[in-house]
Formats: structure tokens, sequence, C-alpha cells
């Protein structure tokens, strides 16, 4: 009677390690994404045993709202990256975008115009970009870091002053607060996670989504295949842009004022926490959630510095030496799925 039922449980417990081995080794691009989560695990638990009051409702509820304007850049950076492309400037647009709205707010503007225009200042960032790119052959790099100057440019010339905002419905975004015991939740981090879950089903069930891997893996073989490459690429900048600008109103409230040197850096900031989520910046491979989860590894660091009383130049360090890690696996995936 043993013999006859611990036969299949060891069969069983045998087959689940082989078809989870199967399943790693048929998809290295979880590689990178599997080793994120483990870091992030990795510094939670080691915060916890350093501080004794590091994951708790309050640390982490506060993890979420100190970074959704990054949770929302990193989602159109994505994209972006996954086609082989690099967007550089998303944190200069997102200032921009906080600098109109700011100004337009103190002149008495309703908030329900203010908003579309920010989504449509992004967007235009985005278009101008994505036919540089496409249509007149600039690289990336240089199409998106002419937009970066222009976008910074603009912010200052419009503004030079940090420029306070006041509007009670922008500054009820962050300030108000959704309690649920210990744990809160204010707009913009509903409006980070609604981005989220849109640019990962835009990936993983439209045909947009599968054009734009398949640009990625092989642009020429996109278009063998009557893909919309043209306006796929187009697209997946004017979706960063506005991602952008969505993120300039997130931070506006965040932050309670525009100013044009707002966001120096931050696009640096999204590409490393895209590349820590497992995002192969040779493109044709990502998850959004990779990327949720690359700006929370990023969002723990620096809270973990600041627990530690240091220099936030540690936060630049400990960021600079994950994003050559990554790249280094990222490489050693890419040969390995060239050999195979």
């Amino acid at each position: 009677m043993n013999a006859k039922t611990t036969a299949p449980l060891t069969a069983a417990t045998s087959a689940a390690p082989a078809s989870w081995r199967r399943a790693v080794v048929n998809h290295p691009s979880w590689f990178p994404v599997v080793a994120s989560a483990l870091l992030l695990i990795l510094l939670f638990a080691g915060a916890q045993v350093k501080f004794g009051s590091f994951v708790t409702p309050g640390v982490l509820s506060s993890l979420f709202v100190d970074n959704a304007y990054l949770i929302i850049l990193a989602c159109g950076m994505t994209l972006v990256i996954i086609t082989g492309g690099i967007d550089l400037s998303v944190g200069a647009v997102m200032a921009f975008s906080g600098i109109i709205a700011a100004n337009l707010l103190q002149n008495g503007v309703n908030p329900t115009l203010v908003i579309p225009l920010m989504l449509i200042n992004g967007a235009l960032f985005g278009l101008m970009i994505g036919v540089l790119v496409q249509y007149f052959n600039v690289q990336p790099f240089i199409a998106s870091l002419a937009g970066m100057f222009l976008a910074r440019g603009l912010a200052h010339v419009f503004a030079p002053r940090q420029i306070a905002v006041n509007n009670a419905a922008v500054l009820s975004l962050n300030n108000h607060k959704f309690r649920f015991g210990d744990w809160y939740f204010t707009g913009t981090v509903i409006i980070a996670l609604v981005i989220v879950l849109i640019t990962a089903w835009l990936l993983a069930r439209t045909r947009l989504g599968r054009t734009v891997y398949a640009i990625g893996g092989s642009e020429s073989s996109a278009k063998l295949m009557g893909l919309p490459v043209a306006r796929t690429k187009v697209l997946v900048y004017v979706i960063s842009g506005t991602c952008a600008g969505i993120a300039g109103l997130v931070f506006t409230a965040y932050a309670s004022s525009g100013y044009s040197l707002h966001g120096v850096g931050t696009e640096l900031d999204t590409i490393a926490a895209v590349v820590i989520g497992g995002t192969l910046l040779t493109g044709g491979s990502g998850y959004i959630f990779g990327s949720l989860l690359g700006v929370l590894v990023y969002g723990v660091i620096k809270t973990v510095i600041n627990f530690a009383g240091a220099d936030q130049a540690w936060t630049r360090i400990s960021v600079g030496v994950l994003l050559l890690a990554f790249v280094v696996v990222q490489r050693a995936i890419v040969a390995r799925a060239s050999r195979r």
C-alpha cells in the first residue's frame, strides 16, 4: 500500500523541479526579472535585520508614493527600449509639463484644462522624437538628447524660478491618503499602478505589443512580415512622452511646485530601473512588471541610505554597480541565445 502511494508522489516531486528548470531554460529573458525580484527580497531582508523596523506598512507605502512618477516614466521607457531605442528627454519633459501646470494653475486656469495640456505637451515631444528617429534616420540617442535640451531650455525660459502650486484638486492627488489599516495609498500611486496595468496589457495582449517585440528582435524581419514598423516606432515615443506628461502631473502634486530643474538626471534613473528590471538594452525583451521591480529596487536602496544617514551619493554608486552587473547578465543572455 505504501509503495503504491509514495511512487506517484516521488514522481510528482521530481517532475516539478524539472518542469521549472525547463521553463527557465526556455525563457532566458526571465533571468534578469527573477534576479531583480530576488535582489529586492534580499534588500528588504537585509534592511529589516539592520534597522529592525524597515519592512512596515508605513515604509512600504511611502516607497510607492515617493517613486510613483518614476514608475510611470519606466513604463514608457520600457516600450522604447524594447524596440531598441532610448529616450533621454523624459526628465526634462516631466519638468516642462510641471512648469506649464504650475504657471497655469497660479493664473487660475481650471485643472480640467491644465491636465490635458500636460499630456498633450508630453505627447508632442514624443511625436517629435519619434518622427526624427523614424523618418529622418536620426539616432534615438541624438533625437531624444535634442528633445531633452529643448524641453529643459523651454522650461527655464517659461519660468526661471520655482512656482508654488496651491490648487487643492491637484495637491489632493498626493496629500489625500486612502488608508487600509496601517497601509495607505495616494492618488498618485493609483495613477502609477493604472499606467503599469495599461502598458502591461498593451505589451502582452495587443498587436502593438507583438510589433514592439518584433521590432526589437529584428526590425528588418518585422518589415518583411508586413508589421506596421514605422507607425509603431513613432507611437512608442508618443507613449513615452505622454507618460512623461503624466509623471509631470504626479511630480507637481508630490513637490507642490513646478521648477525648471525638477527631474534633472531622472532619465538616467529611469533607464537604470528599466535595465535592472530585466529589459535588454539591445531590444526585443522586457516586461513592465520587471521595470516596476527595478523602480522598487532603486527606491529601497535610496530609502536604506536615508535610514543609515549616509550621503545620497551612495545611491548613485549602488545603482551604478547594480546596473553594471545587470548589463553583464544581459550580455551573457544574448550570447547564450545566439549560440542556441
